[in-house]
């Protein structure tokens, strides 16, 4: 097993007081646990992304938490097996290291709901705890000692491990003698056989031969390698396997303003974000089965809403989001409320449709098939008579308003799938509009500077601008252009590097910045040609990933010692971003070395 181990990481606070870039990902496609520097699991939803979480810790020192008490220890590093989402977390005890390996069971050869636990020899006395609070804390935990496992409430949640358990309260608990390995399985269900150390083993191989194949769908070579295959482990940690869906993170409610109450769950598919990972995907090239399935899961939510094509998110079954709930948990950082839901699924987000055709379009250039071309003409067609209307914006704001950005992208929508249309009317129909949105633009969206207005008749400009050139709508070097990252840098940057993004109804200054729009940024210089300064803006931006290259929402450069993550994390948003900005700076690259060859033969 190749791993490529980080440099030694600073100790971890008590779980009240982590911070998000402390925190990793384990998966199985279906469901993801996160965990602390020091090997805690602080967050855990059974079954499903979006279903009720076992443990919350996270959100509230009391929601519980899968803990490891090694006296004395301090985190020592931690590294993704190869390519895989199998985590090894080392800790420290004076001379001596003790590596812990987590992870769920993947692949057809293994078992599904499960967490594993692989104990090295411990080096002192371990004691290894687990207290589950089901359903978001808001269930006793039940806990039954059986002959073989410890069954949790009546969700039929077992326990199993290598050393007696005892039931301590509402915790299960095991110790784990000097010098002695063990390990531990917490189960959806009971298991036919309690497992063995050979089976833990046995599903370890399977899971890591499993990650190896999705691996190798994408054989990526050039700039930022170890940096994309780390933004495609996050993006595959956030897909569901059995639907093809892609959830917008794994978290709920981690904040965007500390301290603050825009604490949104995320756990849910956006057309959005889905359609920028396809274009992101199929532009790396690669299989293109594994980006066709996102597309697959888009169309399959059609009739998931009542008045759109299809519901702006969803959850994983494809039907709508349920709305918002309120939980009785402290918050992360005191962050609250804690939500579960999200009340935008019946927002307009003209954005959101946008990016599906987008999305089909790059496929129906790889390949000779229009797959759900009555899924995309219903789309086109909603926007036709739509894209006049005021809608949410990228940025789902509370009001609506006739955002720049959303009207940019219809017409670069419709523009691209009129090339696929075999009806000539329809394709001049949608081409008419398109004439008619770019006469809007012109006409109601420049500030008195000659920059693209965030919203029509205003003079503030928003970062997703710098995405016009990337969509075709303009060339970068435009004068509009132009003035549009002029205005970026004096009122949205942090030295020229970090951006954030402009809300209408909230102050975004309050936020970090906006860790995709850096890369649209970054993008935007790759397309003027400018590639030492993308390149500066990319290393900046990677600058707020974490050691295992995980990306949050936001990055709040103010703080002293560097800056800290904001938002919910892994963002496949983001990933999707950084993806894009570097295949087009290979490229450019490609180009670059291309012409210099071209000239050396003259």
């Amino acid at each position: 097993m190749a791993l490529i181990r980080p440099h030694p990481l600073r100790p971890t606070a008590d779980s009240t007081d982590i911070a998000i870039r402390d925190l990793a990902v384990i998966g199985d496609r279906r469901t993801a646990a996160v965990l602390t520097r020091d090997g805690t699991i602080l967050w855990y939803c059974p079954g499903r992304f979006d279903r009720p979480s076992l443990l919350a810790g996270l959100l509230d020192p009391n929601g519980g938490a899968w803990r490891i008490d090694l006296p004395g220890a301090t985190p020592a590093g931690r590294g993704y097996l190869e390519e895989s989402g199998v985590l090894e977390t080392w800790l420290r005890v004076g001379v001596s290291e003790w590596a812990v390996t987590d992870w769920m069971p993947a692949g057809a050869d293994a078992p599904s709901g499960l967490i594993c636990r692989l104990f090295s020899a411990a080096p002192c006395e371990a004691r290894v705890s687990l207290k589950p609070c089901p359903d978001y804390a808001r269930a006793a935990p039940g806990l039954v000692r059986l002959d073989d496992s410890v069954r949790i409430g009546g969700g039929g949640h077992h326990l199993y491990a290598s050393h007696q358990m005892v039931v301590e309260g509402e915790a299960v608990v095991f110790t784990l003698p000097e010098g002695e390995t063990g390990w531990a399985v917490l189960s959806d269900a009971a298991l036919e056989v309690p497992p063995a150390r050979l089976d833990l083993d046995r599903w370890l191989e399977v899971t890591l031969a499993h990650w190896s194949e999705l691996a190798a769908l994408f054989d990526y070579e050039g700039p930022y390698k170890r940096e994309v295959a780390a933004s495609l482990r996050a993006i595959r940690l956030l897909s569901h396997e059995a639907s093809g869906g892609i959830v917008a993170a794994a978290t709920t409610s981690l904040p965007e303003v500390p301290g603050g109450s825009r604490n949104w769950d995320y756990r849910y598919a956006w057309l959005r974000d889905a359609g920028m990972i396809v274009s992101a995907l199929t532009r790396l090239g690669g299989d293109l089965a594994e980006a066709g399935r996102y597309l697959d899961f888009i169309c399959s939510s059609r009739g998931s809403s009542s008045k759109y094509p299809m519901a702006i998110l969803t959850t994983l079954d494809g039907e709508a989001a349920p709305t918002e709930e309120i939980l009785d948990l402290a918050g992360f950082d005191h962050s609250r409320p804690v939500r579960i839901g999200n009340n935008a699924g019946d927002q307009l987000q003209l954005d959101g449709f946008a990016n599906v055709l987008l999305a089909a379009k790059l496929l129906y250039q790889r390949t000779d098939h229009r797959p759900h071309w009555d899924a995309v003409e219903e789309v086109a067609e909603f926007l036709v008579r739509h894209w006049r209307e005021p809608d949410h914006g990228i940025w789902e704001e509370e009001g609506t308003c006739h955002y720049t950005a959303n009207k940019v992208i219809v017409a670069c929508a419709l523009a691209s799938v009129a090339e696929f249309s075999d009806d000539a009317s329809q394709a001049r129909r949608w081409r008419a509009i398109v004439g008619e949105i770019r006469d809007f633009v012109s006409g109601n969206c420049l500030t008195k500077e000659g920059a693209y207005a965030a919203v029509a008749g205003r003079e503030a400009v928003d970062v997703s601008a710098a995405l016009f050139p990337a969509w075709g709508y303009t060339e970068a070097g435009a004068p509009e252009m132009r003035a549009t990252i002029a205005a970026l840098e004096r009122d949205h940057s942090w030295n020229g590097l970090l951006y954030w993004r402009h809300l209408e109804c909230a102050d975004a200054r309050f936020e970090g910045t906006f860790l995709a729009g850096v890369f649209w940024v970054a993008q935007y210089w790759v397309l003027q040609g400018d590639l030492e300064r993308a390149r500066r803006i990319l290393d900046a931006g990677l600058g707020y990933a974490n050691d295992l290259g995980l990306f949050a929402e936001e990055a709040d450069p103010r703080e002293e010692g560097g800056g800290r993550m904001l938002g919910n994390i892994p963002q496949s948003f983001v990933h999707a971003a950084f993806i894009g900005a570097v295949i087009d700076l290979k490229h450019a690259l490609a180009r670059l070395q291309a012409s210099v060859t071209a000239k050396q033969k003259e």
